[in-house]
């Protein structure tokens, strides 16, 4: 009988970009900052999108998802990296881990995927202008945007 290893991972140890404490708060603020002008960068398109009528455009809808989806994609990483940084903890669970792996690589594929949808979406605006607005109707828009999370959700799992 093969002697075996039966130690079991619960968690990981996370390397920070500096062990220097007197530069963790200035890490900390550059974080903080740019993520805050992120998300209401992000959240600023949105109501613009929402609230004026001469943007309700197929075009707008599919900015106005990526700002969604940009949105969730840094909030994936960012706050616990914070919440590390100001706590000073370097430890995430095996759970934790594996939940962050799945909704950063869930994000980071719908951006392609979105921007793939935005990208077809100028091509029948630039190839058939006349036929644009029958071609890129709201229900079809709709679901090239349900389609791409479908496809997101089923890749991330694998």
């Amino acid at each position: 009988m093969e002697p075996e290893n039966g130690t079991q991972i619960s968690e990981f140890l996370l390397l920070g970009f500096s062990e220097d404490p007197e530069l963790q708060p200035l890490i900390f603020g550059l974080f903080l900052s740019m993520y805050l002008i992120t998300v209401f960068g992000n959240l600023l398109l949105i109501l613009a999108v929402s609230s004026d009528s001469h943007l309700h455009t197929p075009m707008y809808f599919f900015l106005a998802n990526l700002s969604f989806v940009d949105i969730c994609f840094t909030s994936t990483t960012i706050p616990k990296m914070l919440w590390n940084i100001q706590t000073r903890s370097k430890v995430i669970t095996y759970a934790g881990c594996v939940t962050q792996i799945y909704f950063l690589i869930l994000f980071a594929v719908l951006d392609v995927f979105l921007l793939s949808v935005m990208a077809y979406d100028r091509f029948v605006a630039i190839c058939h202008p006349l036929h644009y607005m029958v071609i890129m109707n709201p229900r079809l828009c709709g679901k090239l945007v349900m389609v791409s999370w479908i496809m997101c959700v089923l890749n991330s799992l694998l």
